[in-house]
């Protein structure tokens, strides 16, 4: 079967997006904003898509940088690289530590950490040995991610649910959107794939693009939405709130513990498929430092990948699974903000997309960054300063030899 470059596109997206957020995003999203989540999932959708653009418009201006630390240093200077390379690198360990959680939450509840740890170093050896994720198994991962998602659906659906859910959530507020919408982010973020592909990832035309990133964000959204609405008509907010695995709960609930096995394989097809592009993108990142002068020069690549998985790993263990993804969403946007900022100064003939997402998406990314739950920003904030005084020692010892 002959795949055009549009699908292609597409698939490869949906490879690298349906992870974490799906698996394990809906619960802390009830828990901020009760049965209102599902609105946040529009912000969410609306600030990928802008980011989208700009990181689009960034690699067509600049198709050799290793990434978007590179897409700001050129534009904005090394200072603001820094901080984004740190923000990017904590998302990146927050993302991963929460995908790897989910994996373990739902193929191996009762040794959830262990089961994690062991998939990001399994995950990791495999990304240092020269595997990718090309066409082919992007879309056999779609394909059976978008079909145990579709079976979770209708089964939720199919089956009453309790006649009095137990319990209610506190009222929603703009607050409490606000910080869904920062959790939800991370649903969206897979776009980088095509929009800023990893080296010896295909590369695809303005054209392609022009159609596969709003497709994509449109697919996710709808999926994003239909799940949701499933999880609440079978849990309600409050015990989708309180879930570690909200598609198996739900799956109970709907007496469909027989469906567990296709959930499990489900699940960690989306997981492997996810973190693939999650630890290689942390590695780009890392390899631009090198790069630059930022971080010592390496001889060889499992050095960095001992400092992306070690940071994923550390996020397993010290973060709750719900923590961890709330951390990683919030260096995320953090991020592109920094992205968004540097894709405004852009010149005209470089762009694809007005200047105005570019600035949409450097407000709204702030705005989702700034909401995140508090022990997250917290977190978030102590990893920033940390991570950005590292490499500026780095480069200091580099200028002094």
């Amino acid at each position: 079967m002959t795949i055009t470059p549009r699908a292609g596109a597409v698939v490869l997206a949906l490879g690298a997006t349906l992870g974490v957020g799906v698996l394990a995003g809906f619960a802390p999203a009830a828990a901020a904003a009760g049965p209102w989540f599902p609105v946040a999932l529009v912000l969410a959708a609306v600030t990928a898509l802008c980011c989208a653009f700009s990181t689009a418009d960034q690699h067509r201006a600049y198709p050799d940088a290793p990434g978007g630390y590179a897409y700001i240093r050129n534009q904005l200077g090394p200072w603001p690289a820094r901080i984004g390379a740190s923000a990017h690198l904590v998302g990146r360990a927050g993302v991963a530590a929460a995908l790897a959680g989910a994996f373990g939450a739902y193929v191996v509840p009762d040794h959830r950490v262990a089961a994690a740890v062991g998939l990001l170093v399994v995950t990791a050896a495999l990304g240092a040995s020269g595997f990718r994720w090309r066409t082919g198994p992007s879309v056999a991962a779609a394909a059976v991610v978008l079909g145990t998602l579709a079976l979770v659906v209708l089964v939720c659906f199919a089956v009453a649910p309790p006649a009095n859910p137990v319990g209610t959530t506190g009222g929603p507020g703009f607050e409490g959107l606000m910080s869904a919408g920062s959790l939800l982010f991370v649903l969206f973020t897979g776009f980088e794939r095509i929009t800023a592909p990893l080296p010896g990832d295909r590369v695809f035309s303005d054209r392609v693009l022009r159609f596969a990133v709003p497709a994509v964000v449109v697919v996710v959204l709808v999926v994003s939405v239909a799940v949701g609405a499933a999880l609440l008509h079978q849990l309600g907010p409050a015990r989708l709130a309180l879930s570690p695995a909200p598609l198996r709960d739900a799956l109970v609930a709907a007496d469909g513990r027989a469906l567990l096995p296709v959930l499990a394989v489900g699940a960690t097809v989306a997981a492997v498929s996810s973190l693939f592009f999650v630890l290689g993108s942390a590695r780009r990142t890392l390899v631009g430092l090198v790069e630059t002068g930022d971080l010592p020069p390496v001889r060889a690549s499992w050095p960095l990948e001992v400092v992306g998985v070690a940071s994923a790993v550390l996020g397993v263990v010290a973060l709750t699974p719900a923590t961890a993804l709330a951390v990683g969403a919030c260096g995320t946007a953090f991020y592109y903000g920094f992205t968004n900022a540097s894709a405004r100064v852009l010149l005209q003939e470089d762009r694809t997309w007005p200047m105005r997402t570019a600035c949409l998406g450097l407000g709204l990314s702030v705005l989702l960054a700034m909401s995140a739950p508090t022990e997250a920003l917290f977190v978030t904030g102590a990893a920033l300063a940390l991570g950005t005084g590292a490499i500026a020692l780095g480069r200091v010892r580099q200028a002094v030899r």
